[in-house]
């Protein structure tokens, strides 16, 4: 509008005085006789002409001030600048592919580092952004077009999805040969008079790296999260992994889908498992649950957790708390896995190992956890309470177990029953400081301590015993930097003796005179570390190193004559991890 009315003002301003010289030239006599007071009016003209481009310059001057004052603060859309802010529109880039929440969150902390490591950056020349378009009533924020900058999540129809997962590579050391691959089997430390307990290891590897996604949606006031995540510590069946390829096979770790409506949440699939300690509520989200921020694959020991197919519902009452029930995968479990030791079965019933009992021996011999038996699934029940700086949560879970006698009298059928209490509270005692402590006490829930211990034994008559055991995880984990975490965990396990005569008149069981150093008595771990954030962003993923230390100890239930009383090592890991880029808008 400004140029046309400037372009109009010219043109009168030349037009005007051209038309009295056209004038004069078509009529010379008239314009020699042209009066004075022509001429003087000719002039006036000219002024009052000059006088309206003058306003016109200036009204043009007026409207050019708020642009100037835009380029210097340009407004930006409140939505825009929330998607800026890592700490308000993306909080929990920690949260995802099963890593602590060990990234922090912040934008003033991604400029500082940004700016210290590239200088800082130039403001980009401001642009207009686009109108923002309404969102629904229902505020789906995956319906919502983005009015800012391009947001850290993909929109797939009316969810979101983002893709989870980091990319690391581990170095470790010890000074035993445990032959455990990055992860500690706790029960299997080699004793000194062996040739592995006079040999250390020294790797690299890759395979705790993660890969997948995550959806989330509202559908009619239901608020729905998929979630799937793999890593590569499949079992591979090749055998030259260290002579020409590292060909590591993936595994799932999760696949759920989890649903909520107001107070009540519904959750089906492969999760963690609900007698994993909660730092917040019962969510399954691996942000959500305590499994310490120890590079250790195996976490600690004394941790109770597994990962295994099921349901649950949650109930939320308030705010504060939670009430959780669950029915997850049942097992039969004898002992066998993770470096634990399988019980000793009477004479005439060995077959029930692989048949009807769960032994980790006979993976691989045609037998898996679906070879074995099961009455029920597990059940387990779980209240937590969450206040501003305390987490507090205590459980309960059941097991059954069956076998049948394979020989005369047939149908003869056997059952016992598994129980177990967990209790335990997450504590902010400063900002940057918070207390831990997780503890479970069981009969017949020993393969929830990963493994460690066996569920039951069985005496000669076929009947089963459940065995005791228990544990501890306590910690402490500290910010000193916005960028830099500091921890220190201590995790014990104890597992009962359970020991019956076989119909030859030897002992069996687990823990009797006479039984493998393999059955544990006693295994405790001692852990502290760092976790160093070199650069963090939402929007570009971060960068992280981390280091552990690691002692770890284990003592039988029977020490032979000249045979060492128990044994322990020493392991240090090194880890630097690429985290991917990505978050979820706030439902």
């Amino acid at each position: 509008m400004i140029h046309k009315l400037r372009s109009l003002a010219c043109a009168a301003g030349l037009l005007l005085p051209l038309s009295v010289i056209w004038a004069a030239d078509d009529n010379p006599a008239a314009s020699a006789a042209a009066p004075a007071s022509e001429i003087e009016q000719l002039k006036q003209m000219l002024a009052d002409q000059q006088r309206q481009i003058n306003e016109l310059r200036s009204e043009l001057a007026k409207e050019k001030t708020p642009v100037v004052a835009s380029a210097a603060t340009p407004t930006v859309p409140a939505s825009a600048a929330a998607s800026n802010d890592g700490a308000s529109a993306h909080p929990s880039i920690g949260e995802v592919a099963s890593t602590r929440p060990i990234i922090p969150s912040g934008s003033a902390l991604t400029t500082r580092i940004a700016n210290a490591a590239f200088g800082p950056v130039a403001a980009p020349i401001p642009q207009a952004p686009p109108p923002a378009k309404p969102t629904p009533a229902a505020a789906n924020p995956c319906e919502a077009v983005p009015d800012g900058p391009a947001p850290a999540f993909i929109r797939l129809g009316s969810t979101c999805l983002v893709p989870i997962g980091f990319m690391d590579l581990t170095a470790f050391w010890r000074d035993k040969n445990a032959g455990s691959s990055m992860g500690s089997n706790f029960g299997s430390v080699p004793y000194n008079n062996t040739a592995n307990g006079n040999l250390s290891e020294f790797h690299f590897s890759e395979q705790n790296a993660r890969i997948g996604f995550r959806f989330d949606g509202d559908w009619k006031g239901t608020h729905f999260i998929g979630y799937n995540e793999f890593d590569f510590n499949g079992t591979s069946g090749s055998t030259a992994l260290a002579v020409s390829n590292g060909a590591i096979v993936p595994r799932l770790r999760l696949y759920w889908v989890d649903a909520r409506k107001g107070k009540v949440e519904f959750l089906a699939g492969q999760s963690w498992s609900m007698l994993v300690p909660n730092r917040n509520g019962l969510s399954a989200l691996p942000g959500d649950l305590f499994f310490t921020q120890v590079i250790d694959i195996n976490y600690m020991a004394g941790l109770t957790w597994t990962r295994q197919p099921g349901m649950r519902i949650l109930y939320h009452p308030n705010k504060t708390v939670t009430l959780g029930f669950s029915a997850e995968q049942a097992d039969q479990y004898i002992g066998g896995s993770a470096g634990g030791s399988p019980i000793t079965l009477p004479t005439n019933l060995s077959t029930l190992s692989g048949t009807q009992l769960d032994a980790a021996a006979n993976i691989g011999a045609g037998f898996n956890y679906l070879s074995q038996p099961t009455v029920t699934p597990d059940f387990i029940a779980k209240v937590a309470f969450d206040f501003p700086r305390v987490h507090f949560e205590v459980g309960g879970i059941e097991s059954n177990f069956k076998t049948t006698n394979v020989a005369l009298p047939f149908n003869k059928h056997y059952t016992t029953k598994g129980a177990g209490l967990l209790f335990g509270f997450n504590v902010a005692v400063t900002k940057n400081v918070r207390l831990i402590s997780s503890n479970f006490l069981s009969d017949g829930e020993g393969r929830y301590l990963f493994g460690q211990a066996p569920d039951i034994i069985v005496r000669s008559d076929g009947s089963l015993s459940a065995v005791h055991a228990d544990s501890t995880l306590d910690g402490i984990e500290a910010r000193v930097k916005p960028s830099l975490l500091l921890y220190a965990y201590y995790g014990g396990i104890y597992i009962g003796r359970n020991v019956t005569i076989d119909t030859n008149g030897n002992k069996i069981g687990y823990g009797y005179a006479g039984s493998p150093n393999s059955m544990n008595r006693a295994i405790n771990e001692v852990s502290f570390g760092f976790n160093q954030t070199i650069w963090a962003s939402p929007r570009y993923g971060a960068v992280n190193a981390m280091g552990q230390y690691e002692w770890l100890s284990r003592n039988p239930w029977y020490v032979a004559t000249g045979s060492p009383k128990g044994t322990h090592d020493n392991t240090i890991y090194f880890n630097l991890r690429y985290t991917l880029p990505g978050g979820m808008p706030n439902f």
